[in-house]
């Protein structure tokens, strides 16, 4: 049974489609944790200017820097990576699927109370409105590579598989979460994009919750971005935790008899007992600080989706998938079938 999408490729495919593929699986779960970060410091900074607002007044110059609420984080990241695997994100499994349909939930509806108190829609059926066509098409790739990365989660399907439990078969089972995810997924990303071109037009934010003028009822902006801070904690794990088990099963097979990676200390500090790997330790941090340091000098949101959608978008979800059925499949190229 193949655990992992890498080990897949690696088994269907063999030993250079595996590398290639290693390598933008690599990237891709790293910028997921980069973007992450980003996006969370932006919900945090929006809870800060909310505040503000609604202390100081709406004049007042409540403007935040995001390295902070980046650093702030990741120390929460580096804590919560020491989680031994996968296995063990059940609970964040559950947190965040919850969080994200309550910010939604908040999102549209404040983006169909901004559109009646408008008293008109905003934007238009051709989008936004540009100088020029080369603008125009550059803004279309754009959007079409965050569309791309709201649907990359086949690279942690296999991983999310092997822990379901059978009977019925473990395929069976992906398959039908699998359908009602996107469905549910695409529902939801089309009525929040909707709602909120609609309430802003051209000056729709990235994050949707954050254009809300910070002002009333600011409390509700606050609890929204909240929800969006502690989905996505648990959303970094749960794609984290599969780069950690591909770095760390590759190194435990490299080093049998390493010390540094099989050795297991028990830490007991104002909490109960918990046991502790080296190599986890060092490694997770490591990584949580790498992904940490990339979004203080890359804080572009937008952009930086985009860019990430584009690359791995086309190998990842349609190329090694299709290839991987027809070898299984036996279906001879240009055959016909």
């Amino acid at each position: 049974m193949n655990r992992s999408y890498l080990q897949a490729v690696h088994t269907i495919l063999g030993y250079k489609n595996g590398v290639v593929c290693g390598c933008l699986v690599y990237f891709s779960l790293f910028k997921t944790g980069v973007v992450y970060t980003i996006t969370s410091s932006i919900s945090m900074r929006a809870i800060r200017r909310s505040n503000c607002y609604h202390e100081e007044g709406h004049d007042a110059a409540c403007e935040f820097k995001d390295k902070y609420y980046m650093l702030m984080f990741g120390m929460i990241q580096i804590l919560a990576s020491q989680i031994p695997n996968i296995f063990h994100t059940k609970w964040l499994s559950i947190i965040a699927p919850i969080m994200s349909f309550t910010y939604s939930f908040i999102g549209m509806g404040l983006g169909l109370a901004q559109v009646i108190g408008n008293g008109k829609i905003e934007g238009s059926i051709y989008g936004i409105s540009t100088t020029n066509p080369t603008k125009k098409v550059w803004l279309v790739a754009q959007a079409i590579g965050d569309v791309a990365f709201s649907f990359n989660f086949s690279l942690i399907l296999l991983e999310i598989q092997s822990t379901l439990k059978s009977p019925p078969s473990q395929k069976v089972t992906m398959k039908k979460a699998s359908t009602i995810a996107i469905f549910t997924t695409t529902i939801f990303y089309l009525c929040c994009g909707s709602f909120g071109y609609a309430a802003f037009g051209d000056l729709t934010p990235g994050n949707l919750l954050t254009g809300f003028g910070f002002y009333e009822p600011y409390w509700l902006v606050d609890f929204s971005n909240a929800c969006i801070v502690l989905h996505l904690v648990g959303g970094y794990q749960v794609y984290s935790q599969a780069l950690f088990a591909i770095v760390e099963r590759w190194y435990a097979e490299k080093f049998p008899e390493s010390a540094f990676a099989n050795d297991i200390r028990s830490v007991k500090v104002l909490l109960p007992e918990f046991r502790l790997n080296p190599l986890r330790l060092c490694f997770r941090t490591a990584y949580v600080v790498l992904t940490m340091v990339v979004g203080m000098l890359f804080p572009y949101f937008n952009e930086l989706l985009a860019f990430a959608g584009s690359v791995i978008f086309w190998p990842l979800t349609i190329y090694f998938p299709v290839e991987m059925y027809f070898v299984q499949k036996k279906v001879v190229p240009w055959s016909g079938k």
